[in-house]
């Protein structure tokens, strides 16, 4: 057994049933071992989830401590008649975890003494137990903060908005190293924060990993999801109104039907797992396309896998205001072999990763004319054959492993 242990901080671990973020950390812990780092977990009480599922119980390493402490969903547990003081959420509905998150995690660090301490967003209160950690026992911090934190107009409330940057500023100081998913991302909080030192800002981009999808290939259904003739799009996982607003989309979808170029018969769009499916059913509704557009819910991973494999094309959402960010399931359809179409800004982190793995297939979220002719040329593409997924050499440049790798080599980086 290695003597160099990390205890890592994660909302996000099984049993929690989520989109494609909780790969990350599961991931991180998974192979980690094989650069001689020991992981422990920290994570919440599975009852704060909304949901959970034991799909990925069995990917968590044999022998590993998985510490569960106690915590509660403010909106599910706390509220009355679905209201609640809004600080009873700050920085998180998740807030109530933090007190044991600490007791449990000094309990592990003064058992396992580990050499360093990983804390990992988007649930605030993970990094904030980090950092009362980090003041407890002077442990380096080492901060996955993924995207951003906080940036102009986001969280969109104000006084969120203020909490998170106070929040942001203590977590910086007090890091030895700041992860981040793309270099637009790190550079941004470089210079926000130009008195830390270059070596504290680093990048592990997120990906996909070849063992979930070689265990979805086993007994994979080989037939495509639609009858003859019907192309099937699917879009796999939350799809936020705001930051991933699709109506534009429906528009184009809504113009083409009405034109005739489209039916229930030739297409249909799959939304799994969208996270607001009243407010999607509404607006299907009122578009008029809700015979061509079906939400479909959460399933288990293995199961959205293999639905990515399956369909005739994956679609990918992602706005201007989150141009910096790149969605982790974009790595994802990449190793599916799909034709992925992405409706995004061209300026942002995600429409360039989409030309580095030669993806061509890109419009702009906001433009429903340049979707509509956009759309138009795929379903010709399809019915001539000829629409073509990433290649799988460059899909390949994105695996976990690797990731793991680059994280295990900054995990050893870090100041004795």
């Amino acid at each position: 057994m290695t003597d160099k242990r990390v205890l890592m901080i994660a909302y996000h671990y099984p049993p929690v049933r989520t989109s494609s973020g909780i790969q990350r950390t599961l991931k991180f812990s998974e192979y980690l071992r094989d650069h001689h780092w020991e992981p422990m977990i920290l994570t919440v009480s599975p009852r704060a989830y909304e949901a959970v599922s034991n799909d990925q119980m069995g990917e968590i390493p044999a022998g590993m401590v998985v510490e569960r402490a106690f915590g509660l969903d403010t909106a599910r547990h706390l509220s009355l008649k679905g209201r609640y003081l809004r600080w009873m959420a700050q920085p998180d509905r998740w807030v109530s975890w933090w007190p044991m998150g600490v007791i449990r995690g000094m309990q592990l660090i003064r058992r396992y003494r580990p050499k360093a301490i990983f804390a990992t967003f988007p649930i605030a209160t993970a990094p904030m137990i980090g950092l009362t950690l980090h003041r407890l026992s002077g442990l380096p911090l080492v901060l996955d903060f993924r995207d951003g934190m906080t940036e102009p107009g986001y969280p969109v409330n104000p006084s969120t908005w203020k909490i998170h940057r106070r929040l942001e500023s203590r977590l910086i100081a007090a890091c030895s190293r700041a992860i981040f998913t793309t270099r637009a991302t790190r550079d941004m909080y470089a210079e926000r924060y130009p008195d830390k030192p270059a070596s504290c800002w680093a990048v592990i981009e997120n990906g996909f990993d070849e063992d979930n999808f070689r265990d979805a290939e086993q007994g994979l259904d080989t037939r495509r999801l639609g009858p003859e003739g019907q192309m099937v799009l699917v879009h796999s996982g939350v799809l936020y109104p705001a930051e991933r607003d699709p109506r534009a989309f429906f528009a184009a979808l809504q113009a083409m039907k009405r034109a005739g170029e489209i039916s229930a018969a030739s297409l249909r769009i799959v939304l799994r797992a969208t996270g607001t499916d009243d407010y999607y059913s509404k607006l299907l509704a009122e578009y008029g396309i809700d015979d061509i557009v079906v939400i479909e819910p959460v399933v288990a991973y293995r199961s959205a896998l293999q639905e990515m494999m399956r369909a005739d094309g994956l679609l990918l959402f992602q706005a201007a205001a989150c141009n910096k960010q790149i969605p982790a399931k974009l790595y994802e359809y990449a190793r599916a072999g799909k034709p992925i179409i992405a409706l995004t800004d061209f300026a942002g982190n995600t429409a360039g990763t989409l030309n580095t793995l030669q993806a061509p297939w890109i419009a702009d979220i906001t433009d429903a004319a340049q979707i509509r002719e956009m759309l138009g040329t795929i379903i010709a593409r399809w019915k001539a054959g000829t629409l073509q997924g990433v290649e799988r050499q460059l899909a390949d440049t994105c695996s976990r492993r690797s990731r793991t790798a680059e994280l295990a080599r900054l995990l050893d980086s870090l100041p004795a």
